[in-house]
């Protein structure tokens, strides 16, 4: 089992989701860092931004090969769907946990769990949560036979419409919020801010001493055009979160 491509490609599928998991609860939902919050220099959170969105960019590009790849075998009649690709995926997202914990955090040093209280042991409670269970229960799958009643079709469409979904997740924007967060691209200048607040008939809230980051009042309708005026990212604007300013894309 563990030199078939049926696995690799499960374990790769699985390691882009243990990517998505991590990014989307730990930088966006409870925010408790970004990718690189323990580089030196890179306090600008227009920088954390653009580089969460290339980490996420890139778990993109490693569950389209992982899908590609299961598509491929699945074309060929080869592989073992149910509980052999469960157990495949969770190995797979249990080594990006301990790829993050051991690689980022404590080699590389470019962020940690938490970094407001006793690092080295959220560290540990995040690998045993999130790697250590998820390795044991997919060891525990992996000579299982059988698993849920449908064909090879189905599950490869359910694995798309999952792994796609994870991504998504980012997009949707708070309940019940009247206030948006707005960060520009490095370089925007306040006046430039300024103007895009006024053509959009927003209410400035709140912002950063550099004008690079707003909180405003504006209508949830209006908040995805800010990307026409050097957004990188708007919350709750009802569409992914930009790497690139969407009017020059």
């Amino acid at each position: 089992m563990w030199k078939t491509p049926w696995f690799r490609w499960g374990a790769v599928l699985g390691f882009a989701l243990g990517g998505f998991f991590d990014g989307i609860l730990l930088h966006q939902i409870l925010q408790w860092h970004h990718l690189l919050s323990l580089v030196p220099g890179t306090d600008d959170l227009r920088f954390q931004v653009l580089w969460d969105g290339y980490f996420h960019a890139l778990m993109y590009a490693i569950a389209l090969a992982g899908l590609i790849g299961l598509w491929r075998l699945h074309r060929r009649g080869a592989g073992e769907w149910g509980w052999p690709l469960v157990s495949a995926v969770l190995i797979g997202f249990a080594v990006w946990q301990f790829v993050d914990v051991g690689v980022f955090h404590w080699v590389l040093r470019i962020h940690r769990v938490r970094l407001d209280s006793n690092p080295l042991m959220w560290d540990l409670i995040w690998a045993v949560a999130f790697g250590i269970v998820p390795l044991i229960i997919g060891l525990r799958l992996r000579s299982k036979r059988g698993g849920p009643g449908m064909n090879s079709a189905a599950a490869m469409v359910l694995l798309g419409a999952f792994t796609s979904g994870a991504g998504a997740w980012a997009m949707l924007p708070p309940a019940q919020s009247e206030f948006a967060t707005v960060v520009f691209e490095p370089g925007a200048k306040p006046r430039e801010v300024f103007a895009a607040l006024d053509a959009l008939d927003a209410r400035l809230v709140w912002s950063d001493r550099a004008m690079g980051v707003v909180v405003v009042a504006v209508p949830e309708e209006r908040r995805w055009q800010f990307y026409r005026h050097g957004a990188l990212l708007v919350s709750g604007a009802g569409v992914p979160a930009a790497c690139l300013n969407w009017s020059r894309a």
